[in-house]
């Protein structure tokens, strides 16, 4: 980890260094960007064949008849899980389904004024697609993260793909109920959600991170399938003046170890505790090649001229994971994708069993967007619902609206429903006889 300083002789290089931070984002995607354009263009073009052609490649999948998971496999890995690790995805599972029903919104209408009812309905997308990788760690974690709130929301076919699936991920599976599950990743996974194939019916929305191929692959399919976010690397930011060293070590090293590109940084107004914060990241990451990479690329400790600037700081790097000193610092925290209170909030009971959902914005992202959620699984379809006396108490003022616009159409379509008689309209006629 680096030292920096943003007074003093450091200050222009502690600028530069935050400015070059609030501009990271997706800019590695651009380097595989022309292999993924053709994977996802054959795909998409030619279906299955090219498909099992890069699973095959890719993948290493054996043959096509591979290709689809079955209830028996997924059954047979929850069966041969020790009791305890079974107690650790049930209790998980809970949380998260927990977390995700109380966040699950409703369908409401109300009247503002007589004759008029607005409100909204809420629907679940028709199908998803939960991308689970796989490859320098499973994650079965990341199956319940996208999973579960798809199921909270009503969401009536969910397809799993996940490249050469952990016997973990093929539990969890299980313990969800899940009935299509497919062993494929990378890009033409993607592309398959996207286009659909012979094999695979394609999906509304894709969901869940991947390597820079896959979340490539979901930007360029993103017109033409819904896609949740694009994931890059893991971020942790810890804020803090008066926190453990040796505790604050251990979640910058934690989230460290997910990935050699992963940000990790430190800030602080004290000097002496941010050197004793890079002291033991160096020790606690010693026999941890991965969070070692990541800490000497990306890891930082940022000593800070003033508590305010130190806030001033954390918002400006917007991060995916943030940790701060205690309860009354939320009313500071205006971007970031979870938060963590205080001492004992270790980052990664976020990652697999506090409820709320690990899939969350990075690359500054976190300001402007939420993490994944239940609401990444529904629509928000709005109602209105006019009687006589709603239209004309508003229907004067839309239609002079209307015509400020020059759309007389508009204000048309209103003043033909206020020039009616509706006690008229609303009126039988008398039969004659």
């Amino acid at each position: 980890m680096k030292l920096i300083r943003t007074k003093g002789r450091g200050a222009k290089e502690a600028g530069e260094i935050l400015a070059a931070l609030e501009r990271r984002g997706s800019a590695a995607l651009d380097t595989v960007l022309p292999a993924v354009k053709r994977i996802v263009a054959d795909v998409r073009k030619r279906g299955d064949r090219p498909l099992l052609r890069y699973a095959s490649k890719f993948d290493g999948l054996p043959g096509a008849d591979a290709l689809c998971v079955t209830q028996e496999e997924m059954a047979a890995a929850w069966g041969a899980l020790d009791p305890g690790m079974q107690d650790a995805l049930s209790t998980a599972a809970a949380q998260i389904r927990g977390f995700a029903q109380r966040q699950l919104p409703a369908s409401w209408n109300t009247s503002p004024l007589d004759g008029l009812t607005t409100g909204q309905l809420v629907r679940p997308l028709g199908s998803v697609g939960c991308y689970v990788p796989s490859g320098r760690h499973p994650l079965p974690s990341t199956l319940l993260m996208t999973a579960i709130p798809a199921q909270v929301a009503g969401v009536q076919r969910i397809v799993v793909v996940s490249p050469k699936p952990a016997p973990e991920t093929l539990a969890a599976a299980h313990q969800l109920g899940i009935t299509t599950f497919y062993r494929l990743g990378g890009a033409h996974a993607v592309a398959a959600l996207a286009y659909g194939t012979a094999s695979i019916a394609r999906v509304d929305k894709i969901v869940g991170p991947g390597n820079l191929y896959v979340t490539a692959a979901k930007r360029l399919v993103a017109f033409d399938c819904a896609i949740d976010m694009l994931a890059g690397p893991t971020e942790i930011v810890v804020t803090s003046d008066r926190g453990n060293a040796s505790e604050i070590a251990s979640d910058l090293v934690a989230q460290a170890e997910h990935d050699p590109e992963a940000l990790a940084i430190f800030v602080t107004t004290r000097e002496v505790l941010a050197k004793a914060v890079i002291a033991e990241t160096t020790l606690r990451s010693r026999n941890n090649a991965i969070a070692r990479q990541a800490l000497d690329r990306n890891g930082l400790a940022i000593v800070a001229a003033t508590a305010s600037e130190a806030r001033q700081i954390t918002n400006r790097l917007a991060p995916e994971h943030l940790t701060v000193d205690a309860a009354g610092d939320l009313d500071w925290v205006e971007n970031a994708g979870s938060v963590f209170v205080g001492r004992w909030s270790a980052q990664p009971m976020g990652d697999y069993i506090s409820g709320p959902n690990h899939t969350l914005p990075t690359g500054g992202m976190a300001r402007v967007r939420s993490g994944l959620s239940v609401y990444d699984f529904v629509k928000l379809i709005t109602v209105q619902e006019y009687a006589a006396q709603g239209m004309r108490a508003l229907g004067p003022r839309a239609a002079l609206l209307a015509e400020a616009e020059g759309l007389t159409g508009h204000a048309e379509a209103i003043r033909t429903r206020l020039r009616k008689n509706p006690r008229k309209t609303a009126s039988k006629r008398r039969p004659r006889g």
